[in-house]
């Protein structure tokens, strides 16, 4: 059911920036024996602010240590391993789209909580959202009218089916509306209508027309991708095992995880759907990854990696077409997006 939202525009002001520039030495580590080992020298760019809509620019959440740990920041798509722009705004998701942006950050209240905060250009808050459970996607649509979020509300892994709960919303900025829980859109698998206490949303990623999503639906011990309209308010299944899709620029594949194995160890093989043929080509990167991968451009993704530890991540990319062999961007970092063009 969708819920009207009425809310006061608060513009915050503009990030603090670091005087000065910080060098951090970390260890990069791969998390296969095929993967080199590097230290890789992580520096502070202090040139400039990070600035929503500027071209050129690949946004994460940084994961060096030190001051600006956990928040936004930036590097040159073309030199994704050099300094990087640190902002002020901490997010656990981060996602931009045309010159505003969509943090999803944790809220520290007694239950486990967060925020979705939309962001205009110079990272100030424009709108917030409270949100019960602990954050784990968000994403906008490529005008950056639609956001959706996602959050854990009981269990925090994908891993093993039927030990999780999620609630995903849907928020037309446009409108002003919310779907705080998507669960009660019209489903429709197969032919038939379903209904279904167990039902779970998990992953949106919107089409250019504002209207038009996907996500995965999961149900009865299956999971499936769903292509929603908000519009008419209904939603259909395409496909069984697909999780967390995500949509090319240009709109013809979807690039998802398909699960390989059962149990929480290396169950998932990143693959990527033609939405015409309906043909999957599995990709080169064969380390199971559990998030929602980013188109760079229309034949490359990226996506964050735990290292072996698990303690951080790094950001790395890979074909859409299943050649070629990964690459690591940008070190200890998650959480990529780049800048869509204004349509």
């Amino acid at each position: 059911m969708k819920l009207p939202v009425k809310f006061v525009v608060a513009l915050a002001g503009v990030a603090a920036l670091a005087a000065a520039s910080v060098v951090y030495v970390v260890q990069a580590k791969a998390n296969s024996p095929e993967r080199r080992t590097a230290d890789a020298a992580v520096a502070v760019d202090s040139s400039g602010p990070v600035v929503l809509g500027e071209p050129g620019r690949l946004l994460f959440r940084n994961g060096a240590p030190g001051p600006g740990y956990g928040n936004v920041a930036s590097v040159p798509v073309f030199e994704p391993g050099g300094p990087r722009r640190i902002s002020s705004l901490g997010c656990e998701r981060f996602y931009t789209a045309v010159d505003g942006g969509l943090c999803l950050a944790k809220e520290p209240t007694p239950l486990p909580g967060a925020v979705a905060k939309f962001v205009d250009s110079a990272l100030g808050e424009v709108k917030r959202v409270d949100v019960p459970g602990i954050p784990n996607r968000a994403k906008l649509s490529p005008g950056g009218r639609m956001g959706s979020w996602t959050t854990f509300v009981t269990g925090d892994s994908y891993s093993t089916p039927g030990t999780f709960s999620t609630r995903t919303a849907i928020m037309d900025r446009e409108r002003n509306e919310l779907s705080s829980n998507i669960e009660g859109i019209p489903l429709r698998i197969g032919d038939a209508v379903h209904r279904g206490e167990d039902v779970n949303y998990w992953g949106v990623t919107f089409a250019t027309d504002e209207r038009t999503f996907f996500a995965t639906v999961s149900t009865g011990g299956r999971t499936y991708l769903v292509e929603g309209d908000n519009e008419a308010w209904k939603a259909r299944t395409l496909r069984e095992n697909a999780e967390c899709p995500s949509l090319s620029p240009d709109g013809t594949k979807l690039a998802f995880k398909k699960r390989v194995s059962d149990g929480d160890v290396r169950p998932w093989r990143e693959h990527v759907l033609d939405l015409t043929t309906m043909r999957e080509t599995p990709l080169a990167e064969a380390r199971s990854i559990d998030d929602q991968v980013v188109w760079l451009d229309n034949d490359t993704i990226a996506y964050g990696l735990p290292r072996a530890d698990g303690k951080e991540s790094d950001i790395w990319s890979v074909p859409a077409d299943g050649t070629g062999a990964p690459r690591l961007l940008v070190p200890l970092a998650s959480s990529p997006s780049v800048t869509t063009a204004r349509r």
